[in-house]
């Protein structure tokens, strides 16, 4: 079989992704999901004129019944005409993923939970505990002198059934955080500091229903909470060391909430150095456009993973240069396949299938040079697609 048909067919563990909302969307809930952007778009405009709008129409169409190439009105109006569910079951079965590794830490009822993401999509699902959400499941249950024996008790009661943890720290704070543990006066203190804060927003009896859909953005219930305190985050950090499992790093390219430039991976070089022996693995996620700083940090650091996520989805015809740029420095061993879809099937489906296509693509050319054997080709091309995220997650091969 040629590499690039194989890459075509290889099943794939997506090592970073989300629940798929269960019912029906309007057009413009559909337009927030397949952006990063937290705005509408101005008067005139549409996602579907966007490098991951004109994929979805080229690639998804055929699978509604469509002609390649549809218009938007044509695409949303067949969309509409299935329904939320069915879109999910014609998509979902053509992915080839066959275990997805589910990051829970953005809850809500519009989201399929883990057995429910199994029982549509036909795969194991395995959870991600977002480190900061455990968090804040504790205001109004803890106070400063209680916080940091609750968050680990609570951590440890959560991870028993993880496979991993993920941290957001670029959203809110930057990747250029101290890396050293903080001490347990420095805790008591920022707890109590970020717990008063909370305190000091409370809800009115009544407010407005707020958007629930969005999860990069965070488009946030002004009332919730939000663990942005810079010591209480590199507190939670060290807890999850101690588990000694992957603990996943939201990397550049994100929505209107992150600083890009303090979401370059090699502004946490400082906590990088000090996990070498930890017996954690760190796993670098989307890292556009600092993909090649991720490829170095894996190539030096025994213990750094990294995958080229959603960034694959909204760089569409563009993105076999993304892909080639992960496997430029980094070694192969530490590359992973990730779709980090997010409430829409079209993510899973043309994340899936951009990235079966770039690597296949790439690796044809290598092979056709006699750059690259075939035989390397496939059991790398392995690698990516399941091997690697095994290895890291301690997962029993299928």
């Amino acid at each position: 079989m040629s590499i690039v048909n194989f890459s075509l067919t290889v099943p794939l563990i997506d090592h970073h992704c989300h629940g798929i909302v269960r019912d029906d969307l309007s057009r413009s809930e559909f337009e927030l999901l397949a952006t990063e952007s937290d705005w509408k778009e101005p008067e005139g405009m549409t996602i579907f004129d966007s490098p991951f709008g004109v994929t979805v129409r080229a690639e998804c169409s055929s699978l509604l019944d469509l002609p390649r190439h549809s218009s938007a009105e044509d695409y949303w109006a067949r969309r509409s005409e299935l329904g939320q569910q069915e879109v999910v079951s014609r998509l979902m079965q053509n992915t080839g993923i066959e275990t997805l590794i589910i990051d829970t830490g953005f809850r809500s009822t519009s989201l399929l939970d883990l057995s429910e993401m199994s029982s549509v999509t036909g795969a194991d699902s395995f959870e991600i505990v977002r480190l900061e959400s455990v968090a804040e499941s504790l205001v109004g249950k803890t106070n400063a002198d209680s916080f940091e024996e609750d968050y680990r008790a609570e951590l440890n009661r959560r991870a028993t059934h993880a496979v991993g943890f993920k941290s957001i720290i670029a959203y809110r704070y930057g990747l250029d955080f101290d890396p050293t543990k903080p001490t347990a006066a420095q805790v008591r203190e920022a707890a109590s500091d970020w717990l008063a804060a909370q305190d000091l927003v409370k809800p009115p009896l009544k407010h407005p229903t707020r958007p629930v859909l969005s999860e990069h953005g965070e488009v946030q219930d002004p009332f919730k909470p939000r663990l942005d305190h810079p010591v209480l985050l590199r507190f939670i950090l060290w807890e999850a060391v101690l588990h000694r499992k992957p603990i996943q790093f939201h990397v550049g390219y994100g929505d209107s909430d992150i600083i890009l430039h303090r979401c370059d991976p090699t502004q946490m070089t400082g906590f990088i150095k000090a996990t070498v022996h930890s017996g954690i693995e760190i796993m670098l996620l989307h890292c556009y456009p600092f993909i090649r700083e991720a490829g170095f940090l894996a190539q030096v650091y025994p213990h750094v993973w990294l995958d080229t996520g959603a960034a694959i989805n909204y760089t569409g015809p563009s993105s076999q240069e993304l892909i080639r740029q992960s496997l430029e420095l980094a070694p192969f061993g530490k590359v992973l396949f990730s779709s980090d879809a997010f409430g829409l099937p079209e993510l899973y489906y043309c994340g899936s299938l951009l990235w079966r296509r770039g690597v296949g693509e790439i690796f044809g050319e290598w092979v056709d040079q006699n750059r690259m054997g075939i035989d390397d080709a496939h059991r790398y091309l392995l690698w990516f697609a399941q091997g690697n995220a095994q290895r890291a997650y301690n997962l029993a091969p299928h």
